[in-house]
């Protein structure tokens, strides 16, 4: 990683926050999740690699769609799927 963010996360004007504390796939089979990410560009949002359907990476891997914040409280990070990419805000 280098000193600047990557250019798909300087790319973003306003980070786009959950619109509820669920993910969206898991809700509909009724599996657990343990932490939620919320892409930066359809504003889903989905569970973590820790969590059993690691819904997030396969919603990257269905849209490449590149950026992702954390959804839990109290924490303010951003990943960038593609160039690997770790930013705390």
């Amino acid at each position: 990683m280098g000193d600047s963010p990557c250019k798909h996360i300087r790319a973003l004007d306003k980070l786009t926050q959950p619109k509820t504390y669920e993910c969206e796939e898991c809700i509909k089979t009724g599996s657990d999740w343990l932490h939620l990410r919320t892409c930066q560009t359809c504003g889903g949002t989905y569970c973590c690699d820790n969590s059993p359907n690691k819904h997030m990476t396969a919603h990257y891997h269905a849209t490449s769609h590149p950026v992702i914040i954390s959804a839990e409280p109290g924490e303010q990070w951003l990943w960038c799927y593609p160039d690997e990419d770790f930013v705390e805000y």
